[in-house]
């Protein structure tokens, strides 16, 4: 199985698993700094080198963290990270914001957060509709221009939308959510990055942990945890799209393997040119999730998962 890939209209070559950071600041529970360093610096040497984030983790602090970690380091780093959803000094959401104005005061404080003179990939994190993506994507590619940013990328966008992005400059990933029960990505979106060129970036390839197994109850959660609030976590939910787990843990118990790899094996059979960024803060779920590379999937086991899986899934996304 490939493990690398060219991101897009970059020059960048990426792992196709890279690492997710978000937990590591906010929105799963209590987090440690020290150890996220250790994991970080753990991913690293142990051949990880994409790594993902955005300026609302945390209000910055993820930034910081990663400024942080990757000092002396960032030679052997990819970094992405995100502008657009807007906090307050509370952290308080204060809605989306994809005028240029606000995207080049957004990309200088990522850089300083950083530390760093270029971001490698720079998302736009959600599309604020008040304004043209033609224009939020005309001020991206000014920071091309200016050696601010080295390639741009999307998330959470409708094909219609990438492809009148991409008219204005080359955009070279798309991040979206895609796993298992979250499957929408394959009915356009992947023919149309494939047509395009662009780097296909899976978010959440766990589902949030839910495919893990690990979490059977709401009690499995943290109080402040944000799945406490999102629709595929109340208690009926779990209940039904447990079947999706039953699936994973069939094909993994059958090649003594675990339910994470197998989840994240599926999505790197889906097509060579996937990435996918699982997150977590520890380094024994690290060397778990890369262990998916070393998991074969043959053509029966991808039909029997199809075969078995939910036709869909019980509760929204968000």
């Amino acid at each position: 199985m490939k493990q690398t890939t060219l991101l897009g209209h970059s020059a960048l070559n990426v792992n196709r698993m890279g690492l997710g950071c978000m937990g590591m600041s906010e929105f799963y529970g209590s987090f440690n700094e020290d150890e996220s360093i250790k994991t970080l610096h753990k991913a690293i040497d142990l051949g990880v080198n994409f790594f993902d984030t955005a300026d609302m983790y945390g209000w910055g602090a993820n930034e910081r963290l990663l400024g942080k970690a990757f000092k002396g380091r960032w030679n052997e780093v990819v970094l992405a990270t995100k502008f657009a959803v807007m906090r307050g000094p509370n952290g308080e959401f204060l809605g989306l914001n994809g005028k240029p104005e606000y995207i080049r005061q957004a990309c200088d404080q990522s850089l300083q957060n950083l530390g760093v003179e270029a971001i490698d990939l720079y998302y736009m994190h959600r599309q604020d509709r008040n304004v043209p993506i033609e224009e939020t994507v005309g001020a991206m590619a000014d920071l091309v221009k200016q050696g601010k940013v080295k390639s741009i990328g999307l998330s959470e966008v409708d094909p219609a939308t990438l492809r009148r992005a991409h008219a204005v400059h080359p955009i070279s990933a798309l991040q979206t959510e895609y796993s298992l029960w979250s499957r929408e990505p394959e009915q356009e979106l992947f023919e149309v990055c494939k047509e395009l060129g662009i780097t296909f970036v899976a978010y959440s390839p766990l589902g949030r942990g839910f495919l893990t197994g690990a979490i059977k109850s709401r009690a499995d959660l943290e109080a402040g945890d944000f799945r406490l609030n999102n629709p595929r976590f109340t208690e009926e939910a779990m209940q039904k799209n447990i079947k999706f787990v039953e699936v994973v843990d069939r094909i993994a118990q059958s090649k003594g393997v675990t339910k994470a790899q197998v989840a994240l094996a599926w999505i790197l059979n889906r097509n060579e040119d996937i990435t996918t960024i699982p997150g977590t803060r520890k380094i024994h779920r690290l060397e778990e999730n890369l262990g998916a590379f070393q998991v074969e999937l043959t053509e029966g086991d991808l039909a029997s998962m199809e075969a078995h899986l939910p036709p869909t899934t019980v509760g929204e996304r968000y």
